[in-house]
């Protein structure tokens, strides 16, 4: 990996790669992270098709939100782990602190996933 202060300049292709690269890694690695994005998209594209953009507005905060605490918390248990392969309290104690967090966001993402998917059901019937 080369020195990111040493680059000759901004790069916005090998940057989107960079990033389209760890979410392939994520979801293809991670199933909490794949499951909880396709549970998104049906909602999505519900409100998407009844042209409630607020409400599409607000699941794609809840689901970036969501997929970027899962990713943070999936970072943080392979650099712990890569760190102190054995059992550590100190460690132990970090991952759980990160595991609220993206459980936390989770609890938000299910709320307006839920509360979404009975206002659409609501609008179609």
């Amino acid at each position: 990996m080369s020195n990111k202060f040493r680059s000759s300049g901004y790069h916005p292709i090998r940057k989107l790669k960079v990033i389209l690269a760890g979410l392939h890694v994520a979801v293809v690695t991670d199933f909490s992270v794949a499951y909880k994005a396709i549970l998104s998209v049906p909602v999505l594209v519900g409100a998407f098709l009844f042209r409630q953009w607020v409400d599409v507005s607000l699941i794609l905060l809840a689901m970036g939100l969501m997929l970027v605490s899962e990713l943070f918390n999936s970072a943080l248990e392979v650099l712990c782990d890569f760190i102190e392969p054995q059992q550590n309290d100190r460690i132990r104690v970090t991952k759980d602190i990160a595991a609220a967090a993206a459980g936390l966001s989770i609890l938000v993402w299910a709320a307006i996933l839920i509360i979404e998917s009975v206002r659409l059901f609501q609008l179609r019937y």
